[in-house]
């Protein structure tokens, strides 16, 4: 396995023995436990940036907790809008806990994370921990008495329901001539959303008309390319996607 991230294809034997075993939830990490993936009662993986925005609500509402929240610029918008809810505020860093950590430190943050399925929480080390964020995740289905598709129910009653998906692909050429196009490239709208804002944080990315956004970033140790995005549109996922690939020069 050359990326043992805990997400589908690599979890799917867990989804199947949670299916056959008629659990409520599967729980499950990667190899040194820094990284946590879900499934729900249906056998349906819950993908990392609803699991973020779902230990945000939990920590806020169900234990009352207060404090900032920092993200990655490539996570999602529901935690911007659960810290306007919850008047804390949500801080942005670029991708990796080498940014997400210091921040946390500097805020004395509630919670941190990144769009890899890693979470950090305050009075815990600022770094990230997946069998944490599983007992978290946990308590809130105790506390609550629901599985976890009726926890995104409850988050999504909150926040509005959020798609999110991503492509990795290698690309040719020099980095830089594909970073010159995508700056001229200034598209208006994207998936048939008006682009709001371009933000170079840390790649590229398109704020859209939704509130939602799509982002372009170069892998800093191989020549891939990814475009992730997130939306509030279920049907503009495929879209958004293919037009951040063609932006880039990819199709």
């Amino acid at each position: 396995m050359k990326r043992p991230e805990p997400i589908p294809p690599n979890i799917d034997v867990g989804l199947k023995a949670m299916l056959e075993n008629k659990a409520d939830v599967l729980i499950v990490t990667d190899g040194d436990a820094d990284r946590l993936g879900v499934g729900d009662e249906h056998g349906q993986f819950i993908n990392q940036l609803r699991v973020y925005a779902l230990l945000a609500y939990y920590l806020l509402e169900v234990r009352g907790q207060r404090g900032p929240i920092v993200k990655t610029i490539s996570t999602t918008t529901m935690l911007n809008k659960l810290g306007a809810l919850y008047n804390v505020p949500v801080h942005e860093t670029g991708v990796g806990f080498k940014y997400v950590a210091p921040k946390m430190l500097e805020t004395d943050a509630l919670i941190g994370g990144e769009e890899s399925g890693g979470h950090a929480f305050r009075g815990n080390v600022p770094e990230r921990d997946g069998i944490l964020a599983g007992l978290y995740l946990l308590d809130f289905m105790v506390k609550t008495g629901k599985k976890p598709s009726h926890l995104l129910d409850l988050l999504f009653a909150k926040v509005g329901a959020h798609y999110y998906d991503r492509i990795d692909t290698p690309f040719e050429g020099d980095r830089k001539d594909r970073e010159a196009r995508i700056l001229a490239a200034n598209p208006k709208t994207i998936g048939g959303l008006k682009v709001n804002e371009l933000v170079t944080l840390d790649g590229y990315l398109f704020r859209l008309e939704d509130g939602g956004w799509m982002l372009i970033r170069f892998s800093g140790t191989e020549p891939i390319m990814r475009v992730y995005c997130e939306t509030t549109h279920a049907d503009k996922v495929p879209a958004i996607l293919q037009d951040g690939l063609r932006i880039a020069g990819i199709n």
